[in-house]
């Protein structure tokens, strides 16, 4: 669903260092962005609600919010853009239904395969018996 639009007061960013090579910069800077998504705020439709908590997995926590991590890119705008965008992709997956199951049964020539097949197994296994000395 792309015009769903993620209210701002369901976000909360974090700007933090990043790790991973940069050099001194990646000490000094926090580019790496934290972006806490509130699920309950999102408004999202129950059937979206509960498909997203099952895509989020690990990054769900206890509070009901879904926390990505951004530090791909050297800025701090990059980061922010790419967790906004990562937080729409996953808000665009809870939006799509899965199709419905239709309930099939096996036909007849199948049972009959595999009542055969039973047979034929249960006569091997009958083979199998304790040897009488007469």
């Amino acid at each position: 669903m792309p015009d769903f639009d993620v209210p701002e007061e369901a976000l909360e960013e974090r700007f933090v260092t990043g790790g991973g090579p940069g050099g001194q910069n990646v000490n000094k800077v926090a580019t790496a962005v934290q972006l806490r998504v509130n699920l309950f705020r999102l408004g999202l439709p129950p059937h979206a609600y509960r498909k997203i908590k099952e895509l989020a997995g690990s990054r769900l926590t206890a509070a009901n919010e879904i926390l990505i991590q951004a530090n791909r890119f050297r800025t701090q705008e990059a980061n922010r853009q790419d967790a906004r965008d990562r937080l729409a992709d996953l808000i665009a997956k809870a939006h799509q239904r899965d199709a419905r199951r239709i309930a099939t049964k096996p036909g007849k020539a199948a049972k009959a395969r595999r009542v055969d097949a039973k047979k034929a197994r249960s006569s091997v296994k009958q083979g199998r018996g304790k040897i009488q000395m007469d």
